[in-house]
Formats: structure tokens, sequence, C-alpha cells
């Protein structure tokens, strides 16, 4: 590999570090008695609202239609995810500094693969809170069911919720992206000394 190609999948590695600095998705609450909106934040390694109260007051909505409590310490994947990125970030300083392009390859096969089974992984978190909710709870609606949308917007009795990728999500889509153009034009490079 160029010196030029090493130093890209160096930046491209720390770009993954983003995830630590920006949310990974964002899910937008609207609806007619909140008309100033709320919002939540999803990190790797924690929810936040958008606004100071919004996980409580949507915890406290959640509860009347027998959603579970939306709690960062009943979900594994905040503790793990922050580990797997480093891992692959420090993986990918060190193919850049190894130069081997098959491992360039192999990590964007990794990082395709971590990224379907964590859409994977939020649609069945998303599912689970929608749909198992509290047979108890003061107010049910038969026949419905609370899961956000994966990915757009869905009404959900007086509810619009909206659910996108966010910054975090930039940061490994450019990572992956300047991978993959490096790789390729490695490729082209070999192919074309032959």
């Amino acid at each position: 590999m160029t010196t030029r190609s090493r130093y890209l999948i160096a930046f491209a590695s720390i770009l993954l570090l983003g995830t630590f600095i920006s949310p990974i998705w964002k899910i937008d609450i609207e609806a007619p008695q909140y008309p100033e909106g709320m919002g939540l934040y999803i990190w790797i390694n924690k929810i936040t609202g958008e606004g100071p109260n919004d996980l409580n007051t949507l915890n406290g909505l959640n509860h009347y239609i027998g959603m579970k409590t939306i709690d960062e310490n009943s979900i594994p994947e905040l503790t793990y995810m922050p580990l797997i990125i480093m891992v692959l970030a420090a993986a990918g300083l060190l193919i850049a500094w190894k130069g081997n392009k098959k491992l360039v390859l192999a990590m964007i096969i990794v990082i395709v693969l971590l990224g379907i089974a964590g859409i994977y992984d939020f649609y069945m978190w998303e599912y689970d809170y929608g749909h198992n909710l509290n047979p108890n709870a003061p107010i049910k609606v038969p026949g419905m069911s609370y899961q956000p949308p994966l990915l757009g917007s869905k009404q959900l009795l007086n509810i619009n919720a909206t659910s996108l990728p966010w910054i975090g999500s930039l940061f490994i889509g450019a990572s992956l992206m300047i991978m993959a153009i490096t790789y390729f034009l490695e490729l082209k490079a070999a192919r074309s000394a032959k």
C-alpha cells in the first residue's frame, strides 16, 4: 500500500471514534400536547433526551400505555458497543501500519456485518419495547403496538415518531467509504502495475 493509502486508512479508523462525541441515532416525537416536540439521542454508550426532561417525560407517557422504562442499565449493547468501536479503531490503525490491503477488505467486511447486526438489534429492541406491553397498563388499545419506526416516520395514536441516523452514524459511514475507496484505488493500482 502507498503511504497515502496508509494515512487514509489510519484517518478512517480514527473517524470511528467520532461515535463517542455524537449520537448515532435520533428519534423525534411530535404530539399535540407537546408542541415544542421531544427527542431521544441514542449514543454508543447511553441514551439521552434532546431536552433535559425528554427521557423522563417519554418514560412517563410510555408507562400509561404499558411500555417498559427506557433505562440504559437494561440495554447491554450500550456496555459493549464502545469496546467494539475501540477495537475496530485499533485494528484499523494496525492495518494502516502493516499496509496490507487484504486486511483492509477484511476490515470493510467486518464493519458492514457489524452495521447490519447493529441495525437488526436496534429493530428488535424497538419491537420489544413496542409490542411487549404491560397487560395492566392504564391505557389499552386493542391490537395497537407502539414500535417506533426503524427509519422514517410513523404515526402512533396522536404521536408522530421519526427515527433517523445521526451524526455518529455519519462518522461510521465516512470511515467505511474512505476505506472502500482506498481499497479499490490500491486494487486498481496493483492491476495497472502488472
